[in-house]
């Protein structure tokens, strides 16, 4: 297997210290890594290190003079956006020879999905997840050996994750994908970079694999570290009790050991096995519960983006108690974050529509997905004022225990990383205790542990929730409602599966109408659904299970479904000859 990368020693200094220490490895052909690691420990700044866009402070990247590699950007470059799709791409490609590989990128663009009608079109008019894919024509027309990939699922609505999942699985070459999505990566990777206290730690296992087996690593480190602090501390104990002794009565030979024994000490110190420092945060959200039939009731309502346009979607009459927890799903634009918006802005009020009947006691909370709320100019403890009449010791601590230390609480919330402005979002909405909670994208700066701790708090919370998000694992996990916006109605869900089987199909051409009505026919007669998407959704469902499984304490696991789990993968893998 043919290296494509190495890196030998590399580590970056910062204004605030050391980021990165000592990262060394070798990248092949065949890898497909999945790069974790909780928000601001340098993954997206590792990436950079790679594809030379940084320089390390000490250390080095070799590339192999056969391997191209090519990043997908976060964000389509503001110099694009007046250009048309295809110009776009064929930016990417020598200026003088761009008439001649122009079938190349319209070819490209047309493999991501994209109709001829599509390519002109202007590049900052698309949506997020087309851009997406424009992203990936960018970086596939020079054909890479080796991509790049920083977050690729952020701000992608369901269909079109699903749709970069399936891709990623096809794609022959090598790949490093950032990414917080566990289902995403557990699916498409062989491997993991775990970057954690400044290092790198590495497993040739997909994601929840890899956690586990670090997480039974630390086990072992800690076991290990406590058996030698019981060592140092009866050396210590020894060594206290001969230097006494040494001096009471006059004893050279003793005070010698004893000076021995202490060098040893700090020897043993210097060897003990280290432990991870791990997140300073817990991300909790306690509410309140009214005790009341219902906290909103919504009837016969048009949701617009503004008052002046015209409803992107109708709602029916729908009802939220303390309790529900509400997944509101679909396309980016069709609506979604306009209703919790619009709901926000109707509670300020003093008179409402008359579509929306909030109880006249309940407290609402609202988690923009821009951040908004918080003010730029405000330190962090001035941040918190608004949320809770709260003492200023109060306010300090929550920060302290939110992994801000009390030298940062003066520092203005502009300066803040979008990672951190989140974690200062939630620390005031803890501390407010909502009745009822509306939470608008809130997985996009949330890292693995994050989105596992919030699906977590979310089964707890006591007052009501509506949730809008696109994260398998938050929506199965931390809600028991389901809303679909789709085609400008909103309906409810009562079955997952059936729902994301849905969205699948659509996104491969097919209407939501023939699959409600018809799910058998439409496989068997829709040009876009082949027997092969069939089989190829009930082989990434069973190989979410087997992960989930393999994950969980061993005394939890089924053997017996495994085995007969891995068994229908084989076969499945044998048809669609992966």
């Amino acid at each position: 297997m043919s290296t494509l990368l190495t890196a030998q020693s590399l580590h970056l200094d910062t204004a605030f210290g050391s980021l990165l220490e000592s990262i060394t490895f070798t990248l092949k052909k065949g890898d497909r890594i999945g790069l974790i690691g909780h928000n601001g420990c340098g993954k997206s700044t590792l990436l950079k290190l790679l594809d030379g866009t940084l320089s390390p402070t000490s250390g080095s990247v070799t590339q192999a003079a056969s391997c191209l590699m090519a990043r997908v950007e976060q964000h389509l470059p503001e110099s694009l956006n007046t250009m048309t799709m295809l110009d776009a791409v064929l930016a990417k490609i020598e200026e003088n020879q761009r008439d001649s590989e122009c079938w190349r990128a319209e070819a490209l663009l047309a493999s991501m999905g994209f109709s001829e009608t599509d390519w002109r079109l202007t590049s900052g008019t698309l949506s997020g997840g087309q851009h997406t894919r424009l992203l990936l024509a960018r970086a596939l027309i020079s054909e890479p050996d080796l991509l790049l990939l920083d977050e690729p699922s952020n701000h992608l609505d369901l269909p079109t994750l699903l749709w970069l999942e399936q891709f990623l699985r096809g794609w022959s070459g090598s790949f490093v994908l950032v990414s917080h999505d566990r289902s995403l990566l557990d699916n498409v990777t062989n491997g993991s970079w775990i970057l954690r206290d400044r290092s790198l730690h590495f497993f040739a296992l997909p994601c929840s694999q890899a956690r586990s087996a670090l997480e039974e690593r630390d086990r072992t480190d800690a076991h290990r570290h406590q058996a030698e602090q019981k060592e140092i501390d009866r050396i210590t104990a020894s060594a206290k009790r001969l230097a006494i002794w040494g001096r009471v009565y006059d004893n050279e030979d003793l005070s010698r050991k004893a000076k021995q024994m202490e060098k040893r000490i700090d020897r043993l110190k210097d060897e003990q096995t280290e432990l991870t420092a791990g997140s300073q945060w817990q991300l909790k959200l306690k509410g309140e519960a009214l005790i009341a039939d219902r906290l909103l009731e919504l009837e016969a309502l048009h949701v617009r983006p503004a008052p002046e346009c015209e409803p992107l979607f109708t709602l029916p009459l729908q009802r939220v108690k303390s309790g529900d927890r509400v997944a509101v799903i679909g396309r980016n634009g069709c609506g979604k974050s306009s209703l919790l918006r619009l709901l926000w802005q109707q509670y300020q009020q003093s008179e409402r529509e008359d579509a929306i009947r909030l109880h006249p006691r309940v407290h609402l909370g609202y988690y923009d997905q821009t951040l908004h709320q918080l003010n730029d100019g405000d330190s962090l403890l001035e941040a918190l004022e608004p949320f809770a009449p709260l003492s200023e010791q109060d306010r300090k601590m929550a920060l302290i225990s939110a992994g801000f230390p009390w030298l940062r609480h003066q520092q203005a919330v502009s300066t803040l990383s979008g990672g951190e402005r989140s974690r200062l979002l939630f620390v005031g909405l803890t501390l407010a205790r909502y009745s009822l909670l509306m939470l608008d994208e809130p997985t996009n700066h949330l890292d693995m542990e994050g989105k596992e701790a919030l699906a977590e708090t979310l089964q707890t919370f006591e007052g009501g929730v509506l949730l809008v998000t696109h994260d398998r694992e938050l929506i199965a996990k931390g809600c028991n409602r389901f809303w679909l916006v789709n085609n400008g109605v909103l309906s409810e869900w009562h079955d997952l599966d059936a729902l994301y089987a849905l969205l699948t199909a659509e996104e491969s051409g097919l209407p939501l109408t023939e699959v409600k009505s018809q799910p058998e026919q439409v496989i068997q007669q829709a040009p876009h659904y082949r027997e092969s998407d069939a089989l190829l959704e009930r082989l990434i469902e069973l190989e979410e299970k087997l992960a989930e499984d393999v994950t969980r304490k061993e005394k939890h696991q089924k053997p017996a479904l495994q085995k007969q789990w891995r068994e229908e993968i084989e076969a499945l893998n044998k048809k669609l000859a992966i």
